[in-house]
C-alpha cells in the first residue's frame, strides 16, 4: 500500500517537473518584448508632433547669401553644366545668364517634356524650388540631381548663378516681426471685443458718501 502511494506521489512530482519545464521552454520560444514604438504606421498619416516648421521664403536667406560660397556649391552641378559665357551644353544646358530667362530657354538643348511644358521664368523663387528638388518641381524631368534641401546653400548658389551674366536685383527680405510686435499682436488677439475697462468697485461706506442725484437709471429714486 505504501509503495503504491509512493508511486503515485512520484508520478505527480514527475508530472509537475515536466509541466514546469514545458512552461519555461514555451516562454523562451514565444518570448515577447515591448516594441520601441507602439502601434503600426499608417501610410499618409504623420506621427503626432512630427511636422516640420515652415521654411522661410528664399528672399530671407538671400539677404545674407554669398556668391563665393555659391561657387563652391556649384561644384555639385559642374558634372552636367557649364556656366561660362558661350560654354557648351553637357548633360545639362549651359547656365550663363540663366537667371531671369524663361524656363527651358537654351536653343538646341533637348529638354524633357516635363520642363518644356512647365512655363514661367527662372526668378528667385522658381530657381530655388527647382534646385531644392527637380523631381518635385517637374515630375518626369531627365535631371537626376537629388537637389539641395538646405535653404542657406540654395541662396548661396542662386547668388553665384546670378553673378554669372544675369545680375538680377535681390528681392527685398520679408518683414520679420520683432518680439515687441509679436507680444502686442498676441495681446490684441487675447482682448475680448467690446470689453469695457475695469471700473472701481465701491464698498458700502464709499457708496453712502456719493452725493445724491448721482444715481441714474430706471431704478434710481426720483429727486425733488
Amino acid at each position: 500500500m505504501q509503495d503504491r502511494k509512493n508511486t503515485i506521489a512520484g508520478w505527480v512530482l514527475g508530472a509537475g517537473i515536466v509541466a514546469l519545464g514545458a512552461s519555461l521552454v514555451t516562454g523562451e520560444i514565444f518570448k515577447g518584448e515591448r516594441p520601441e514604438q507602439m502601434g503600426y504606421p499608417i501610410e499618409g498619416v504623420e506621427a503626432e508632433g512630427g511636422g516640420e516648421a515652415a521654411e522661410q521664403p528664399i528672399a530671407f536667406f538671400l539677404a545674407s547669401a554669398d556668391a563665393a560660397r555659391g561657387e563652391a556649391q556649384f561644384k555639385k552641378c559642374a558634372a552636367c553644366h557649364t556656366i561660362n559665357q558661350g560654354g557648351p551644353n553637357g548633360l545639362g544646358p549651359n547656365l550663363w545668364a540663366t537667371m531671369g530667362k524663361p524656363v527651358a530657354h537654351v536653343a538646341g538643348f533637348a529638354y524633357s517634356d516635363a520642363l518644356k511644358s512647365h512655363g514661367g521664368t527662372w526668378d528667385w523663387d522658381t530657381m530655388s524650388e527647382w534646385i531644392k528638388s527637380p523631381r518635385n518641381f517637374a515630375p518626369g524631368t531627365k535631371m537626376t540631381f537629388a537637389g539641395i534641401s538646405k535653404p542657406e546653400d540654395r541662396a548661396d548658389l542662386l547668388a553665384y548663378l546670378n553673378s554669372q551674366g544675369s545680375n538680377l536685383p535681390l528681392p527685398p527680405p520679408p518683414a520679420v516681426d520683432t518680439p515687441a510686435e509679436v507680444a502686442a499682436e498676441e495681446a490684441d488677439q487675447g482682448a475680448l471685443p467690446g470689453k469695457a475697462e475695469d471700473e472701481p468697485v465701491l464698498n458700502e461706506t464709499e457708496a453712502a458718501q456719493q452725493p445724491e442725484g448721482n444715481v441714474e437709471g430706471e431704478a434710481a429714486p426720483k429727486t425733488k
